[in-house]
């Protein structure tokens, strides 16, 4: 896969205060072969009117009801044309204005099936509170409650038709359920690039309350159980703990 296209895809819903930078990120990337999706889920506020000032550079905009982030993200693997298939949350947005040049070139020099670099987690001024640094994968890590981040994941097409698309079964844990099934369970060629691909704003359904963390670690002991990692309750307890780093990287 010499010049490798690569499909982008950004849910939304009532996105209005971060759409546009977002959006913006994307365009400034200036990747020939890149297909953009906008998947938004009828949104009330001021993001469509927002999207549409782009949409001559906007390969897909859909807007109708869906069930969720996840099933969104479904929508837009069906309708990706890309080798190479990503995706951009709304909130977010490029670190740089190469990221999709360096994730193309990884892919053609490397041959993996799956490429993933780091993110910084960013307050709405943009002062960075956590720094993710994933690090080399070594088959195993997923047991000690290692993951990439999802904003930096990217994989072949192929991968979501041989190993399927997102589960929404597993709540916040589906990115997570995802990236176990490809890399732990069917043995996914990975490839590691050192470089901040996204800034990420701070925030999360899975982190706002005890009770919705402790739902998330129910649906991570879930997703570690169905792909068979060795000592679930052990990584689901190691998992969040790993988040500590981030703050002292």
């Amino acid at each position: 896969m010499l010049n490798p296209s690569i499909s982008l895809i950004t849910v939304t819903y009532n996105a209005a205060d971060t759409i546009e930078k977002c959006i913006l990120s994307v365009l400034a990337q200036g990747f020939d072969n890149l297909q953009y999706i906008i998947i938004d889920g009828q949104s009330t506020d001021n993001t469509l009117a927002i999207i549409e000032k782009y949409r001559d550079n906007i390969n897909m905009i859909i807007s109708e009801s869906d069930n969720g982030l996840y099933d969104a993200m479904n929508k837009g693997i069906a309708l990706a044309t890309g080798d190479i298939i990503g995706t951009l949350n709304a909130d977010d947005y490029f670190a740089a204005d190469d990221v999709i040049k360096t994730v193309a070139q990884a892919f053609a020099a490397s041959g993996a099936d799956i490429v993933y670099g780091d993110i910084d987690y960013v307050s709405h001024k943009e002062k960075i509170i956590r720094k993710w640094r994933s690090g080399n994968y070594k088959p195993g890590k997923f047991n000690w409650g290692w993951m990439p981040p999802h904003p930096s994941f990217y994989a072949r097409r192929q991968c979501f038709a041989q190993y399927g698309n997102y589960n929404l079964n597993y709540g916040t844990a589906t990115d997570y359920e995802l990236m176990l099934r490809f890399i732990h369970t069917n043995k996914a060629r990975v490839f590691y690039i050192p470089k901040v691909m996204v800034k990420m704003l701070v925030g999360g359904v899975s982190n706002s309350s005890f009770n919705s963390r402790l739902k998330a670690w129910r649906n991570d002991y879930k997703a570690m159980q169905i792909n068979k990692l060795h000592f679930p309750l052990f990584s689901v307890f190691f998992k969040p703990l790993r988040k500590i780093f981030q703050f002292i990287a």
